[in-house]
């Protein structure tokens, strides 16, 4: 048997496994790095996350990002390089992080990678007949796995899609697992760069699914990168706090059918761009409204877009609780919206053992655990929740 595959299955069959989460999103703050253990699988897991860090960007690398993210036309010569620079980058961050903790790389089972994403592209954003619903991450796995010598799964949303989900969001595999409750019903609202939850009934007794809802930071992000060099986001809500709701701005930027199609959906910034902006202000017959008002009213149609859609799935009659997770969980303007409209106050993941900023790492590292162990796990036969285990596997030697 090759010396791969016999580590690999040994791994599999062993009772506790350390596996290294890693998770960069669409805001380009950094590599989320998770050291977790894991024990048993399916609705038997158990995790214990024992380091996490967040590894800042450098200004260079975002920028270098933010070149080839989100656009229709890119230069593909720029996308191999960072393609097999990212995976070797990745490597080294992992590396530094094990020597501060003093762990040695041996001691880690597997390495699980989301890549980071430069395109997303399901069927009803690309309307390209024929063709499939997809999506790009890259930071290549092998490079990751050479640099490392750790086994590492990775492009777990490719199979969401094969199997005829829109790979994206995956937050239901892992809050079903480890966030379902006999009593209380749930909703894990995540607040990234797009804003998506995972509504959890009381009991398991199925209806669970996971959606996005539409933008969270990602258009305030670019807005603020747009007006205010040198700055990536609108930190403490310093400018939306200075500004006032344009309700003009506010209608136009709602009026779009995303909001009121059916669950489970997904979205990106390829559809909440800059462009989606400059046409809502034409819209609105505001040319002149200032940055602080535009970056105000930004933060409201986030929060507007996250209570329309948590409105249509649970009824007043049923009492929920929120449990926040996300960049977006930072931004006390967003969050009073939230609270005020909602009439509820929002909790953090962290009351329910789970670090909030560690939250999407620790998902794919769960979802490295299931693809080794677990698999058995029936999600139902919700549209775009296919039951798979999902993770491509890149070998070191």
């Amino acid at each position: 048997m090759n010396q791969n595959i016999q580590n690999l299955y040994q791994i599999s069959s062993k009772s506790a496994k350390t596996i290294i989460g890693l998770m960069s999103g669409t805001s380009f703050d950094g590599l989320d790095i998770a050291l977790c253990e894991f024990s048993g699988s399916g609705t038997d897991t158990k995790i214990k996350l024992r380091h996490f860090v967040t590894m800042q960007y450098t200004s260079d690398f975002k920028e270098e990002l933010k070149f080839v993210f989100a656009k229709k036309t890119a230069d593909l010569e720029r996308i191999t390089l960072l393609n097999a620079f990212i995976g070797t980058y990745y490597g080294e961050l992992i590396l530094q992080c094990l020597r501060d903790w003093k762990i040695e790389a041996t001691d880690v089972d597997i390495i699980a990678s989301h890549g980071q994403t430069i395109f997303h592209a399901p069927k009803h954003l690309h309307s390209v007949a024929g063709y499939p619903n997809a999506t790009l991450q890259i930071g290549d796995a092998d490079h990751l796995a050479v640099k490392t010598g750790i086994i590492t799964l990775s492009d777990f949303r490719q199979k969401h899609i094969a199997a005829g989900g829109e790979g994206a969001p995956l937050a239901l595999y892992g809050d079903y697992l480890i966030f379902s409750d006999p009593v209380e019903n749930r909703i894990m609202l995540n607040i990234g760069g797009i804003a998506n939850f995972t509504f959890l009934p009381a009991g398991q007794q199925g209806g669970c699914f996971s959606t996005d809802v539409g933008p969270g930071n990602t258009l305030m992000d670019q807005y603020v990168q747009l007006k205010f060099p040198g700055r990536y986001y609108d930190k403490n809500a310093e400018i939306s706090s200075a500004g006032t709701v344009n309700e003009a701005l506010l209608k136009a930027l709602l009026d779009h059918p995303f909001f009121d199609a059916p669950f489970p959906k997904t979205t990106g910034p390829e559809l909440f761009s800059m462009a989606y902006l400059l046409n809502a202000i034409s819209k609105s017959g505001q040319p002149d409204i200032s940055d602080q008002d535009v970056m105000a009213t930004l933060a409201l149609f986030s929060a507007q877009g996250i209570i329309h859609a948590i409105t249509k799935c649970i009824s007043n009659q049923k009492p929920y609780q929120i449990y926040l997770s996300g960049g977006g969980m930072y931004n006390p303007v967003l969050v009073r919206h939230l609270e005020e409209r909602l009439g509820i106050e929002l909790r953090s993941t962290e009351t329910l053992g789970i670090y909030p900023d560690a939250k999407e790492a620790v998902l794919f590292a769960l979802l490295a655990n299931e693809a080794l162990t677990g698999g058995k796990t029936n999600f139902g036969t919700l549209k775009n929740v296919p039951s798979v285990s999902m993770g491509k596997v890149s070998f070191p030697y």
